[in-house]
């Protein structure tokens, strides 16, 4: 192991037990990193009611215990899934026995009953880490819980915290009333350190209580101390810009891999692209496109105005004015699902829109796209460009956060680059940088191979970010008080 250094990484979903959007695909690869570098690392989330039956099996029950919330006071069962990297699942169907993940009016009850679940499960399972690496606003109780009250136990006064930011947007701030749930001393909201705008703010306790903190990609590390992107939190971030990191994130190579990938149509290699010209082919059959050689333009995303489909929808028309197919998958806000089977109306055999999520037919997307279209006003790390750049789909990118640190410009004169960015958040922005992609691909396949191969030679896989982090376990380790 890694000197003995012991993680424990906190969140409120890990792939491929549940998943709503990237954090779930990060707590569920980087673990894996982490254990390959030889860190003895474990992950807890908690037992909703959606986690995949299929990936239960072989679950084993440690115990339980009862978590004292205000008036209330609930059992928590523990259970594991014994593997390279264990997964701890909090259980109690009160809280977590429900359809979705997020959005009901006890969520403030909820996160904070799995904040101190974590806390009391450590002493029941014997294992004190020396970080607890904290994910998103969820998790923010426990950085709180650790400093008030914990620490003052021998046991945990020498845990550290790692905080990380996958999107500063998202904030858990809650009516101040929350401070009687979550049962802390009442100056922690007089004084601010978890006071929002009166509102209490789980975002806040993870900035403010957390050792370090890092969020993901270095570009982003520096937006969100800006008022346009700190959403608030600007003056807090700065505040504590000396402990503050940008990680990118990294992507399952393994499990993504074009040349053995059994999801999609025809595997295929760096040195040999016939077979993605072959999934292509397969791409717009499946979807009911023209089959013909001209250019795939597509997006995986959530539809949500960050993902730059506002300015998007704008030039949609003009866009289709281009010689290209279209092609679609994500769901989201109910505007943007209706203009966008309106518009596979319009556009029909040209335009594929799928309002719905589907894990094979994405990664046949990714497969037999020739471009992959990120727009967004801002994206923390993002991680739709670096499955795209893994399948040789050429990303056409806005110049911010994460995509701003892993796509670079391509150039024909030096044959240099792996996509195509433009900076301002405007659809006549989207059209330019599309122009540039479709005179490269029109210049022939030899030309076109060359971004391609660019793209595919990109390397974003966890094995150095994961190396960034445990340089931040190992800083916050040597921090730690000893016991005596």
């Amino acid at each position: 192991m890694k000197k003995g250094l012991k993680v424990l990484i906190v969140a409120s979903e890990a792939a491929p037990f549940i998943k709503s959007g990237g954090l779930g695909d990060v707590v569920g690869s980087l673990p894996k990193a982490l254990h390959e570098q030889g860190v003895d690392v474990r992950v807890v989330i908690p037992r909703h009611m959606s986690v995949k039956n299929s990936e239960m099996n072989g679950v084993e029950y440690l115990g339980e215990f009862d978590v004292h919330l205000f008036w209330r006071t609930q059992r928590a069962k523990v259970l594991i899934k014994p593997q390279e990297v264990p997964i701890y699942f909090i259980e109690n169907d009160f809280y977590f026995g429900r359809g979705s993940l997020y959005g009901y009016g006890d969520d403030n009850e909820r996160f904070a009953f799995f904040g101190k679940a974590v806390l009391d499960m450590m002493a029941m399972l014997d294992f004190y880490p020396d970080v607890l690496h904290c994910n998103d606003w969820q998790t923010g109780p426990v950085c709180m819980y650790l400093k008030e009250i914990y620490s003052k136990m021998v046991y945990y006064s020498r845990i550290k915290t790692l905080f990380t930011i996958h999107n500063l947007q998202y904030q858990g701030n809650f009516d101040k009333n929350t401070m009687e749930i979550l049962g802390v001393p009442y100056h922690c909201y007089e004084n601010g350190t978890v006071e929002f705008y009166n509102s209490v703010s789980y975002m806040k306790m993870g900035l403010i209580y957390a050792d370090r903190i890092s969020t993901v990609s270095e570009t982003y590390a520096k937006e969100i101390q800006t008022w346009e992107y700190g959403y608030g939190m600007d003056g807090i971030l700065r505040s504590r810009q000396r402990v503050l990191s940008g990680i990118i994130n990294g992507i399952d190579y393994l499990a993504n891999d074009p040349e053995r990938d059994s999801r999609i149509v025809k595997n295929y290699s760096i040195h040999d692209l016939d077979g993605k010209w072959e999934n292509k082919r397969a791409l717009q059959e499946r979807l009911g496109l023209d089959q013909r050689d001209v250019p795939i333009l597509s997006m995986i995303t959530r539809l949500a105005d960050q993902k730059g489909l506002d300015i998007l929808s704008h030039v949609f028309h003009d866009l289709m004015q281009r010689d290209i197919q279209f092609v679609l998958l994500g769901t989201g806000e109910t505007r943007f699902e209706y203009f966008f089977r309106e518009m596979a109306n319009r556009y029909p055999c040209r335009a594929s829109m799928n309002i719905f999520f589907d894990e094979t037919l994405a990664q046949q997307i990714y497969a037999g796209s020739d471009l992959f279209l990120m727009p967004s006003r801002f994206e923390p790390c993002g991680l739709g460009q670096m499955f795209s750049l893994r399948y040789g789909t050429v990303p056409i990118v806005r110049k911010t956060g994460g995509l701003a640190d892993t796509i670079l410009p391509y150039h024909m004169e030096t044959k240099q680059g792996n996509g195509f960015l433009f900076e301002n958040y405007d659809g006549g922005s989207i059209l330019w940088a599309l122009d540039q992609a479709l005179v490269v691909y029109n210049k022939g396949q030899f030309e076109w191979s060359n971004v391609v191969r660019n793209a595919m030679t990109s390397n974003y896989s966890w094995e150095s970010s994961a190396s960034q982090y445990i340089k931040l376990y190992e800083t916050l380790k040597k921090e730690a008080m000893p016991i005596d």
